[in-house]
């Protein structure tokens, strides 16, 4: 059975403006957006990170006028000790006056993908949970350390601008709002955190096991910051990317609001001889925001058949041809007179569209 390990006494370096984060008073400014809430679920696993999380979250909670702050644990069940992580942060939970909850895994553990499925599986739980009590708020303790690890895992996977921006303050998960107030934070400066407050946290060994594509690129990082494209380099990457985002975006969104839907509701037709001089990225963007008006916010679209079909459809609008195809849920079609129609797509015929 693993103990809590107490946090490294070492010396480091600190910023000034990271030293005055670590007051209680920047706990306001943390979870301020926080407020509006319902009910917070703090997602805790007894690892550093959010150990220091529901540290703040406590003073937070303790300052008056705030939400209901509910904290919860998944247990995977992957491992012997994590009962007792699960049960041992619920110790530290109470002691600091916050309601805990043990939410487990059951059933069958899967052999491939563990960690992707687990993922899934944590905020499946964590999302019920929240539901169950009425929160409309999960906060999550994703650090700066986080973010780079993202960045650098979707660059590898030649992901697009919005996978390079990294993840997001907030996002819609499961009819919640998800928070990471923690971004700008590093890791070590957590790890400090708890150490200023002389609490222990777990290790947990799956960070380091080489049979899990995050511990393997964690090994990799390593390489890559000794050739500069370190923690920092890849958040600058990062915000660059999701500058970049909002631009090309917001030129999209106002593109698409230009297009008179001329199609019954849930479907879209609209004369897009407009976009014949759009870049392809635009075109993209334009085609994702009217498939998922027609088919729904949380419909599967793969960037690669997204691509495919905006290369396909600006090609056949310049040599003036017609265009059909499916692509999430929708079936595309594209006449002689640039009228590009988008509906739910209905039993498929072969040889009629061409699957994207």
């Amino acid at each position: 059975m693993l103990e809590p390990l107490l946090t490294p006494g070492e010396e480091r370096r600190q910023a000034p403006e990271r030293e005055a984060l670590r007051q209680s008073p920047a706990v306001e400014t943390i979870f301020s957006s926080l407020r509006p809430a319902k009910a917070v679920v703090l997602a805790v696993s007894g690892g550093p990170d959010s150990v220091a999380l529901m540290l703040m979250a406590a003073d937070w909670a303790k300052s008056g006028d705030t939400p209901p702050v509910l904290v919860a644990t998944v247990d995977h069940g992957l491992r012997p000790e994590s009962r007792h992580e699960a049960e041992q942060v619920g110790l530290w939970a109470k002691a600091l006056g916050l309601p805990h909850r043990v939410l487990s895994w059951d059933g069958e553990k899967p052999k491939t993908r563990v960690q992707e499925r687990a993922r899934d599986a944590r905020y499946g739980l964590l999302c019920a949970y929240a539901a169950e009590i009425g929160a409309d708020c999960l906060v999550t303790a994703h650090h700066a350390d986080d973010q780079a690890e993202t960045i650098l895992f979707r660059l590898l996977r030649g992901s697009g601008l919005k996978g390079l921006a990294g993840m997001a303050f907030a996002t819609p998960r499961g009819g919640l709002t998800h928070v990471r107030p923690l971004l700008d934070w590093t890791k070590d400066d957590l790890v400090a955190l708890c150490g200023d407050r002389g609490h222990t946290f777990f290790d947990d060994p799956s960070n380091r096991n080489q049979a899990y594509a995050r511990a393997r690129l964690r090994r990799l990082s390593g390489v890559l910051a000794e050739n500069g494209l370190d923690r920092d380099a890849l958040l600058r990457l990062g915000a660059r990317a999701a500058r970049a985002d909002v631009a090309l975006q917001a030129r999209a969104v106002a593109l698409a609001a230009g297009l008179q839907n001329l199609a019954a509701e849930p479907g879209f037709e609209a004369d897009i001889s407009p976009l014949r001089a759009e870049s392809e990225e635009i075109l993209g963007r334009i085609l994702e925001i009217v498939i998922r008006a027609v088919a729904g916010k949380d419909v599967l679209l793969r960037l690669d058949r997204l691509e495919s079909a905006s290369a396909a459809l600006q090609a056949a609008l310049d040599r003036r041809e017609c265009f059909s195809a499916t692509l999430g849920g929708t079936s595309l079609h594209l006449d002689l007179k640039t009228y590009l129609s988008i509906r739910p797509e209905g039993p498929r015929r072969r040889g009629r569209t061409k699957s994207l």
